[in-house]
């Protein structure tokens, strides 16, 4: 079944949501999902968007914005899934001009069949959206019957599907067991379809914040909490004690060593979980990215985390340092990329990424490398690291720039520098996470990251 992409029409009306319990998250849900499936929006994007003080979330107190989120990216994870449904349920997809009830439709089978939410709440509450919108107002009734007929029959079907295939877009299962076998392409694709637990960077005691937060200290020293909640609200935050950072993105700052008062340069910077790890370490930090607007954010965690570095706006590529010394010691360069180890956080990613956007994300991150071994020292050490799993923009690009750049060697990482997470360590003495790796504890982000010295 191919996905509609009607026009959004999720603000037509707007109704006293209490009339209907659970219309604000639903509607919320809807737009959210829209902006993704029809826009080609991220998630992350329609989320910041809806928040805005005219947007569906910014209405809703904070369980009903959870719930709003949780329905959206459970929609999302599970996209596949759900579209096989519905044809069971569906003569035909409904037309471009039925307003939101694509989502809504969506949406529902997510609470469902996945979320386990009482099916009258849920038919309720989707079918009175249903009516809120003039296009979808006309699909209610039928609305209706598929979700009566999903909420009898649907967990049979959802029991006897391939959940890894329909969820997987097939260039990225097909690359996973190329290079990481059939059994663990599988595994990682199973772990996308659940949540990823929160995990902390904090300056100091971690046993201490892990004790206060009821969370647990990982293996690598970051803080895993037990609990969900609003961050902004937990116990540190103002006091600016910690920032959120997925374990596995800790762990490439941590692979310079000792940086006390070493002067050091974090390319690509934003959304700046490195630049802090880094100056809370001591180090005279240069944190640079050509965007303003993502930088506003490591600006504002600078300030609350009390720490310093000098933030600089700029094309990597264009920018030279002021001043005579135009190197830095350390060089930490995390390229953009598909950030396909990270689809636990961001749904999305596999509806919106393609081939296609692998391959200019490779021309990128050549260049940016290129450009951050001119920036380093002789004698210094150059970190590159990709929220990736793709080897393309990980093993490949490596390989690759150590053949037509002799003045580098790789810098082994060894079981030492990652301790706990020793099977994160390539035979070639590289770093490579998986979403498999500390399943029972929660899993991880995927990421690479290899280490390489200058010569003197």
């Amino acid at each position: 079944m191919n996905t509609p992409r009607p026009k959004n029409n999720t603000r037509n009306k707007r109704p006293n949501a209490n009339k209907t319990p659970g219309l604000g998250a639903r509607r919320a849900s809807a737009a959210l999902l829209a902006a993704v499936m029809t826009e080609g929006r991220p998630l992350d994007e329609a989320l910041a968007t809806e928040q805005d003080v005219n947007g569906t979330l910014a209405r809703l107190d904070p369980r009903d914005r959870g719930f709003a989120r949780t329905i959206a990216a459970t929609a999302l994870r599970r996209q596949g899934q759900i579209t096989d449904i519905l044809t069971h349920f569906l003569d035909k997809p409904l037309p471009e001009k039925s307003g939101i009830a694509p989502q809504i439709l969506y949406g529902a089978i997510a609470e469902l069949l996945f979320l386990d939410v009482a099916p009258h709440a849920t038919v309720s509450a989707c079918v009175a959206l249903a009516k809120t919108d003039k296009n979808a107002r006309h699909f209610s009734g039928l609305l209706n019957a598929v979700l009566r007929r999903a909420s009898r029959e649907g967990a049979e079907l959802r029991d006897a599907q391939d959940a890894v295939a329909l969820n997987t877009p097939e260039w990225l299962l097909t690359s996973w067991r190329e290079t990481y076998g059939e059994e663990t392409a599988s595994a990682i694709a199973t772990a996308h379809l659940t949540e990823a637990p929160l995990d902390l960077s904090v300056k100091s005691d971690a046993a201490g914040w892990a004790e206060k937060l009821k969370g647990t200290v990982l293996p690598t020293g970051s803080v895993r909490l037990t609990e969900g909640g609003r961050v902004d609200t937990l116990e540190g935050y103002k006091d600016g004690e910690w920032w959120v950072q997925d374990a596995a993105a800790a762990l490439p700052a941590k692979l310079f060593g000792d940086v006390k008062d070493a002067r050091v340069l974090d390319l690509c910077a934003a959304p700046g979980g490195k630049t802090l790890e880094l100056a809370a370490a001591g180090a005279n930090v240069t944190a640079l990215d050509r965007s303003a607007k993502r930088l506003v954010r490591v600006t504002h965690n600078l300030k609350r985390t009390k720490l310093d570095a000098n933030v600089v706006t700029a094309n990597a590529l264009g920018w030279e340092p002021d001043g005579d010394d135009k190197t830095f010691p350390h060089v930490l360069v995390d390229a953009p990329c598909s950030a396909t180890g990270t689809i636990r956080r961001h749904p999305d990613i596999p509806h919106l990424k393609s081939t296609s956007d692998l391959a200019k994300l490779v021309m990128q991150q050549e260049k940016l490398l290129a450009k951050a071994a001119e920036l380093t020292a002789p004698g210094g050490t150059l970190i590159y690291c990709t929220c990736s799993l793709q080897p393309e923009e990980g093993e490949q690009r490596i390989e690759k720039f150590l053949a037509a750049n002799p003045a580098f060697e790789r810098e082994p990482i060894t079981k030492a520098d990652l301790p706990g997470l020793e099977e994160a360590v390539t035979p070639t003495g590289d770093m490579r996470t998986l979403p498999t790796f500390w399943a029972s504890e929660g899993g991880m982000d995927g990421f690479f990251a290899a280490r390489l010295k200058r010569a003197e």
